[in-house]
C-alpha cells in the first residue's frame, strides 16, 4: 500500500506497516517506535543533535525575542525567546521526495581502518 501524495500515514500505520515486513508482533514494534521517538525527544530536550546519515539531521536552535504585531489588533507584542527544533533533510531522504535518482554513496568506512 503506496501513499498518496498528501495522505497522512500515522504512527499506528507505520508500526503495522513494520510489523508486517518484519514478521514480528504489532506490540513490540509499537514499544520500539515508542522508546525511538521517546529517545529523539529526550536527546532535543537536552539541547543534542541527532544525526541519521542520507535521512537528516535534528537539532535545537535558540530564537531570538522580537517585536510582532497581532494582525487583528495592528497591537505591537514581544515574543520570548524560545529553543526550537530544526529538521536538515538528509541527501537519501531528498532524492526520494524529490523524485532524483538517488546519489552515489561513498563505501562506508570503518573509522579505526582509517
Amino acid at each position: 500500500m503506496k501513499a498518496q501524495k498528501g495522505q497522512t500515514i500515522t504512527k499506528k500505520e507505520l508500526v503495522h506497516r513494520i510489523a508486517e515486513g518484519m514478521g514480528q508482533s504489532k506490540v513490540v514494534v509499537k514499544e520500539i517506535v515508542q522508546r525511538f521517538l521517546d529517545s529523539i525527544t529526550d536527546e532535543l530536550g537536552k539541547g543534542n543533535r541527532l544525526e541519521f546519515r542520507e535521512f537528516g539531521v535534528f537539532e535545537v536552535k535558540e530564537r531570538a525575542p522580537r517585536r510582532a504585531q497581532n494582525p487583528r489588533t495592528l497591537e505591537k507584542v514581544d515574543v520570548p525567546a524560545k529553543r526550537v527544533v530544526k529538521f536538515k533533510v538528509g541527501r537519501m531522504m531528498r532524492a526520494k521526495v524529490g523524485g532524483e535518482p538517488l546519489p552515489e554513496l561513498p563505501p562506508e568506512t570503518d573509522e579505526a581502518e582509517v
